[in-house]
């Protein structure tokens, strides 16, 4: 086990699948010299040179268009977004493009490529540096969508996601970064679409990803004082969602909710939420509640704790669901 933060993990991750495959090509803007503005590509392009860890210009459409090109050659393009909300101008080459051209080739092309992008808040930014796109992504039919939450799951899962022949939105916690863990370097112990149990309880399941895994966590602590046992299911893949751990969960507590930080209207919440009560309709004692970040855009970062789920507001709704039968 080594100790890293997740963006030295991310880092180590790189390295690896630069190393073991020639093919791996890394794009995006100030990744080479500066490392990126999260310094994830860090000593990369000195390393590997600037043929393959290639400082792009500043178009997302440009970069993403490029790497849609270098998959359909048999190269395995990783994209790097600088912030969530600069991710819109390549929407069109992410959904028109990327998404369809295995389907539309029949197999005849894979799209190894996997898109890297910081999302959510808690780091005081400005407009458009604090977004969760994820549910767009998760939608869209041909896409894989994935977020790790710990150093651990960072370092396996975007090697994971470099190998894996199908396009990868790779959802990195921006606000988790700077957060230590120890790393397992020798293997992987979880599958890149598992779910994962983070913390085992009887009461309340808590679904939860990325940035709000964390929170919940404490949140689970908190509840542990009031003698209410919560488990918490770190759902990492999206796109698919692994509904079977969730299941299993929920037959077992019978109380459901859902954490983070995009707004729930449309969201993957809403799509937990949907199945598994259809799934599990007999097994619910309460009505299953979110969690989540408010239905308007991002807020000045001044007034962003109000915005976030926080643990105050899980406990809130885990008091509505455990006083409901009563």
């Amino acid at each position: 086990m080594t100790a890293m933060t997740m963006a030295k993990a991310l880092n180590e991750g790189l390295r690896h699948a630069l190393d073991a495959d020639p093919k791996v090509l890394l794009l995006g803007e100030d990744i080479g010299k500066l490392g990126g503005v999260f310094r994830i590509t860090d000593g990369l392009q000195k390393d590997f040179g600037e043929d393959r860890v290639i400082d792009a210009p500043l178009g997302e459409s440009g970069i993403v268009g490029t790497a849609v090109g270098l998959a359909m050659r048999g190269y395995r393009p990783v994209c790097e977004i600088q912030f969530d909300g600069f991710v819109y101008p390549a929407f069109d080459q992410i959904v028109s493009q990327v998404a369809k051209l295995r389907a539309r080739s029949s197999g005849s092309f894979t799209m190894g490529l996997v898109i890297r992008i910081p999302f959510g808040g808690g780091i005081g930014a400005i407009e458009h540096h604090s977004e969760s796109p994820e549910a767009y992504f998760a939608h869209t039919s041909g896409l894989r969508v994935v977020s790790p939450s710990t150093p651990d799951d960072a370092y396996w899962m975007i090697q994971e996601a470099i190998r894996h022949d199908d396009p990868i939105i790779f959802c990195e916690p921006k606000c988790r970064y700077w957060e230590k863990g120890e790393v397992d370097v020798t293997a992987s112990t979880h599958g890149l679409f598992d779910a994962v149990v983070r913390r085992l309880g009887e009461d309340v399941t808590i679904v939860t990803y990325g940035p709000s895994v964390h929170t919940a966590l404490r949140a689970a602590q908190a509840a542990a004082g009031e003698g209410i046992s919560l488990e918490v299911i770190d759902a990492r893949s999206l796109a698919p969602l692994d509904f079977p751990v969730m299941m299993r969960s929920l037959e077992k507590t019978g109380r459901l909710i859902v954490v983070h930080e995009a707004g729930h209207n449309v969201s993957i919440s809403s799509e937990i939420v949907a199945q598994l009560t259809e799934s599990c309709f007999y097994s619910l004692r309460a009505p299953a509640l979110r969690v989540t970040g408010f239905n308007t855009p991002y807020p000045p970062s001044r007034v962003e704790k109000e915005y976030l789920p926080s643990v105050d507001r899980i406990l809130d709704a885990v008091d509505r669901v455990m006083g409901f039968e009563s």
